[in-house]
């Protein structure tokens, strides 16, 4: 075929998107507002329910969704402030696993926690083949200074919560709250065990056993990136299940407050005529949604089921090829789980990191842009030596299994701007790209 320039993750804007935006221009109102309230309803609707089409202006739906997600201007910012909601800091454990990106383990590092990497399964679940946690390994690392698990949800499929709550029953009477905050450490009283803060930053609409990511971890967090399936530019967004004892409007309120300064009125209320006057409760951060990135959101998530349906579609295509050359890819569909297939990862078995990246350097000359996800944490120069502080610095050796799925792990092209042919001439690409590669390492000729 023709080469084509195939980019690896635009975001997918229409004309919605765009004349929202236009909408929200001329509004007069462009920070924080009625745009992002809604949308915050309307994803706790989604979470909750699948639909796209409730209408959150009514009464009923108002009060039934409000006060359960917040938008904010990052997954990051929403990740940090997960942990400051569960009163994480000094002193604390934060067990994240050593193959994810950054923001999983730099929020917890921001809060003044100790990070703990744990080792993934050998070549990833033995079902899905995600790089999921080696569960045995993170039971093992549970002391009586762990407060938080953040499982990450790599590529849209879901980790194995049932797994991960047995554990944490298990290891209860371990637990001894020590909240830094006073909502804290009520959180942490209520829940009387290690808290299950999910980075869902790629996992927006996935299921598993029928149950959507933000409605199966204590607290989760999403990415509304731009190479996101669901994008605002930016963004993110935290949610959390309803905790015996506590109030969605006493953890939502603390929300408001450390997103915007500790400033006891956002924008939209201090321009109600005679409500100028605030207080600041504490100097806390700034890093709220404005209604321009709510504007698109709104829009996308009409769009969002026909943007998983055309992913779906081009996943079984890749699958196809996969099976077809013998290598490895993540399940993204079965009984269990239904993934948002965020990303198409593989694993080429006769690749080391030299290969895998030439196999990267190959499809490029055909104009087709892979990626790989991730390279492991304790590779990262922040993480391998004391930038972090002596007791968030890692070795990759003892992390195996992590270092073997990365070094021959490729990531292909997903996104709902690709047609048909797009899709066809990646296969084909990536067929020809692959076959010939394991036969120069028959001859040793890549080596």
């Amino acid at each position: 075929m023709e080469k084509r320039t195939i980019l690896f993750s635009p975001p997918d804007i229409s004309n919605l998107e765009i004349e929202e935006v236009i909408k929200t221009l001329q509004s007069g109102w462009i920070t924080t507002g009625p745009r992002t309230k809604l949308l915050e309803r309307r994803l706790a609707a989604y979470i909750e329910t699948g639909r796209v089409d409730i209408d959150c202006d009514t009464p009923e739906n108002i009060e039934k969704y409000k006060n359960r997600v917040v938008c904010l201007n990052s997954a990051t910012a929403a990740e940090e402030l997960n942990l400051r909601i569960l009163g994480i800091g000094s002193g604390d454990e934060v067990i994240v696993p050593a193959y994810t990106y950054t923001a999983s383990a730099s929020a917890a590092i921001h809060c003044g926690a100790t990070v703990k990497f744990v080792d993934i399964q050998k070549n990833g679940d033995p079902v899905t083949h995600a790089p999921e946690m080696d569960y045995e390994k993170l039971e093992a690392a549970i002391t009586k200074d762990t407060k938080a698990i953040i499982p990450v949800d790599i590529g849209g499929i879901l980790c194995d919560y049932s797994q991960i709550y047995q554990i944490i029953e298990r290891k209860k009477e371990l637990f001894i709250p020590s909240g830094h905050t006073k909502l804290g450490q009520k959180i942490q009283e209520a829940l009387g065990r290690i808290a299950v803060v999910s980075d869902c930053a790629h996992a927006l609409g996935s299921k598993k056993n029928g149950v959507h990511a933000g409605a199966i971890a204590d607290f989760s967090s999403f990415s509304f990136h731009a190479v996101k399936n669901f994008t605002t530019g930016e963004g993110g967004a935290s949610t959390w299940r309803e905790i015996e004892g506590i109030q969605n409007e006493e953890i939502y309120t603390q929300y408001q407050l450390l997103s915007l300064h500790g400033q006891d009125k956002d924008a939209l209320e201090k321009t109600r005529l005679g409500a100028w006057e605030y207080d600041i409760i504490a100097p806390w951060y700034k890093c709220n949604m404005t209604d321009i990135m709510a504007a698109i959101g709104l829009k996308q998530l009409e769009r969002y089921p026909k943007l998983l349906a055309r992913r779906k579609e081009i996943i079984e295509q890749y699958d196809t090829v996969c099976e077809e050359l013998n290598i490895e890819k993540m399940v993204h569909y079965n009984t269990e789980v239904e993934s948002c297939g965020h990303l198409y990862m593989v694993r080429i078995p006769w690749a080391n990191h030299k290969l895998r990246c030439k196999i990267i350097g190959k499809m490029a000359e055909y104009k087709i842009a892979c990626n790989v996800h991730y390279k492991p944490l304790p590779m990262m120069t922040a993480y391998k030596t004391t930038t972090c502080g002596e007791e968030n610095s890692w070795n990759i050796k003892d992390f195996p299994n992590s270092y073997k799925f990365y070094e021959n792990e490729i990531t292909l092209p997903l996104h709902t701007k690709l047609s048909d042919n797009d899709v066809l001439y990646i296969v084909e690409t990536f067929k020809k790209v692959v076959e010939e590669s394991k036969r120069e390492v028959e001859t040793s000729k890549w080596f």
